[in-house]
Parts: structure tokens; sequence; C-alpha cells
């Protein structure tokens, strides 16, 4: 098996857990902002909502197609629509509310610790995230993991995003290895698998759910602690 110097790996959905603090998340503001009030809306169907308008809109992001204005600033009016609500103020208010209050969130997935604490006695471990600088250093405080990591790196710092394979190559310029030497761990066969392959590095496709696909990724795995066998 090919030995490896350095290991970087995605934040959302492959360490901090997106869904599970998202939800939590979108209960804090369905409560504070009265949304169970008589006639409105139950939770699971805001969860709905939100969960198919923003895997929507990411996918959009992932692709070019929109950029984070979109996800920032018109996310919530896009699922009160979907919801048959108007009310313009609400989907300001909760836009605010959520970018504010998820980051803060502090699930992870499940073994994150545990792998993460075997491998940073083995390798120099690096974050490469799309996102904003303050925004996903806030995950990686509230997830407790800041320790575990030589350099976090995001596309507002690198100037590029996912999968982009610029990024890759700022991560590797960083990082002071080579893309021979280095291998990706992450959940998204876009953004994470093929942006690697871009930049000529090895991956591992983390797939929890077991979803089919007929991508080529060097290692899959479906739960972290399989990294044990590849690293």
């Amino acid at each position: 098996m090919k030995i490896y110097s350095a290991v970087f790996f995605d934040l959302d959905h492959t360490l901090w857990d997106y869904d599970k603090n998202s939800r939590e998340t979108l209960e804090d503001l369905y409560s504070f902002h009265r949304m169970d009030r008589p006639g409105g809306a139950g939770f699971e169907q805001f969860h709905d909502a939100f969960q198919n308008v923003n895997l929507q809109l990411w996918d959009q992001y992932d692709r070019g197609l929109i950029d984070r204005h979109v996800i920032r600033h018109e996310r919530f009016q896009l699922v009160l629509d979907e919801m048959e609500m108007v009310d313009e103020a609400l989907a300001h208010n909760l836009s605010e509310d959520y970018l504010t209050i998820s980051p803060t969130k502090k699930n992870l997935i499940n073994h994150a610790i545990e792998i993460l604490d075997y491998l940073m006695h083995r390798y120099p471990i690096f974050l490469v995230t799309n996102g904003f600088e303050e925004t996903q250093s806030t995950k990686v405080q509230s997830g407790g993991i800041g320790k575990y990591f030589k350099e976090v790196i995001t596309s507002e710092r690198a100037g590029y995003k996912k999968p982009s394979k610029e990024i890759f190559e700022y991560a590797l310029q960083q990082s002071g290895y080579s893309n021979q030497e280095t291998i990706m761990v992450g959940d998204n066969l876009l953004t994470d698998i093929a942006g690697a392959a871009n930049a000529g590095i090895d991956s591992v496709l983390f797939n929890p759910k077991k979803i089919i696909h007929t991508s080529d990724v060097t290692h899959e795995i479906h739960d972290l602690l399989e990294l044990k066998e590849i690293l």
C-alpha cells in the first residue's frame, strides 16, 4: 500500500456533523421566531424545506452556477417560498441567525475524535475547506478539534474553491508536501474527490450512507475508523 506523508481533510460532513448541527440550529430558529404559532408550519416541514433548498443551492455552488451570496442571503426566502409563506423580514432574520448560530454547534461525525487522535501522531493534518475564514474557524473551535491541524486552509484564503485544482495546489504549497505525498479525505465526489484528482492527489471517499456511484476513487470508507486500514 502506498505510503503518505500528510493528510488533507474536508470539514463539513466529514468531521463536523453538518446535518445534525444544522437541524439543531433550525430547531432553535423555529422556536425563537415562534414559527409554531397557530396556523404556522410544523418543524419537520420547515426542516425538509431547508434540506431541499440547501442541497440544491450547494450543488449549484459547487458547480460554479451561483456564488455564496445566494446561499447566504436568498436561501431562507426560497425555504419560505417552498412552504408557501410570504415574510421577507422573517427570511432575512432566519438567514442572519442561521449564519451566526450554526457554526457554534459542537456535533462531530462518529469517531472523528478517535481517528484524529490516531492520525495526529503519525501525520501532519491539514483542513482544506470551502468557506469563510471566520465561519470555518468557529466550527473547528466549537467542535474542539483545532489542536489536530497544522493549518486550516479555506477557499476564502486560497482565493479558489474546491474542486478547482488551485486550492489544492495552494494547500500543497502551504503544507510543504507534494501531491504524491498527500491524500485527501472527504465526503463530496465533486469537490473533494474530483478536486483532489484535478491536482494529482489520491483520495479517500467517506461514504457513510453507502451511496452508489461510478466515480473513480483511490479508497472508499463508510466509517472514519476505517482510515486505520489505509493510513
